[in-house]
């Protein structure tokens, strides 16, 4: 596809990227990383931190806290997972958080080892006070064996 001239710095090659699924990768939700992050973000319900409260309320294990889908396995050597948020236009050094949507289909809990798959979904030029720039838009499935338990779409400056 040519690119638009009126949007110069989204490259045919930027725009081959679209719809194409990157590697998965696999995240695991371990009781430590629920309560990091419950911690980190504020929350003080004792279903993030104590098993037997989390039990009572009817859960098998510590249920994860919004927001948290585990940690990604990371293996030495191997290349960075999923595509990139910076670098995709070499006249784009700085990238910026433009927004984060989580859908949770399912309860994730302590003990989850899930496959996150992702995708880059949309690319759009814009110009604002900074300048020109580009909306990088990436939606990441989780699955649990064959159930799909959340979705995330987060979308990136690069200017």
């Amino acid at each position: 596809m040519p690119d638009d001239l009126s949007d110069p710095l989204i490259t045919a090659e930027l725009r081959s990227l679209v719809g194409q699924d990157w590697p998965p990768v696999l995240h695991e939700v371990d009781r430590t990383g629920v309560r990091m992050w419950a911690r980190a973000v504020g929350f003080d319900d004792p279903v993030y931190y104590d098993i037997e409260v989390a039990r009572g309320r009817g859960h098998p294990d510590l249920p994860a806290p919004p927001g948290f889908l585990g940690t990604p396995q990371h293996l030495p050597h191997a290349p960075e997972p999923g595509p990139p948020i910076r670098g995709l236009n070499p006249a784009l050094s700085r990238s910026l958080n433009a927004g984060t949507d989580c859908e949770y289909l399912a309860d994730v809990r302590a003990g989850d080892v899930l496959e996150a798959t992702t995708r880059i979904v949309d690319i759009k030029q814009r110009n604002g006070s900074i300048g020109d720039f580009i909306l990088i838009t990436r939606e990441t499935s989780y699955r649990r064996g064959d159930e799909v338990v959340a979705r995330v779409r987060a979308t990136a400056i690069n200017y």
